[in-house]
């Protein structure tokens, strides 16, 4: 293979460089243009199925409509909103409230959506089920609250940080009461 001279090498170099970044910038710009979903060719709609997300606004507008009932009782909370699928949309840390409400809050919206039930009666199961608290990422403890669409767990709310599960559930209530 025959030797090449310092200008060649730079030369070459560019050359493979501004190959490198204009298909770089093709993949970049043709992925930015590109429609979000594809539509499924040839697919039967009795095999798909549609589903009803909580927008971050509404998320935003229950989430303090729970921490506001929160702070109307002096209670220093943490509010989560997760989606159908239990991913978290948004959590409030109220001011004041405990390190540990936080994560707490997050696993009763999740464990509330899992079941499209209240915690506190999820809690009443444990009796019966004990093992249930053995799932992870839950946290049988009243606080967390479904919403629903048309009968169907859309999202949920869940509160940590007061005295007592029974006014983290209030709370999440006042959350969900904000999106009727």
């Amino acid at each position: 293979m025959k030797n090449l001279s310092r200008r060649a090498r730079v030369a070459t170099g560019g050359v493979v460089l501004a190959a490198v970044a204009a298909g770089t910038f093709g993949t970049v710009s043709a992925n930015a243009s590109a429609p979000a979903a594809a539509p499924a060719a040839g697919v039967k709609s009795a095999t798909t199925t549609t589903s009803t997300h909580l927008s971050i606004d509404a998320a935003n507008k229950a989430a303090q409509a729970a921490l506001h009932a929160a702070e109307k009782e002096n209670q220093k909370v943490s509010v989560a909103v997760v989606d159908r699928n239990g991913n978290t949309i948004l959590t409030l840390r109220g001011d004041g409230a405990g390190p540990q409400s936080y994560e707490s809050a997050e696993k009763k919206a999740y464990t509330a959506v899992s079941w499209n039930a209240p915690t506190s009666e999820l809690a009443k199961r444990l009796a019966s089920t004990p093992n249930l608290k053995d799932i992870p990422g839950t946290l049988f403890l009243a606080g967390g609250a479904p919403v629903t669409a048309k009968n169907a767990p859309i999202a949920a709310i869940g509160v940590a940080g007061a005295p007592s599960g029974d006014q983290d559930e209030k709370f999440a209530q006042a959350g969900v009461a904000a999106l009727r």
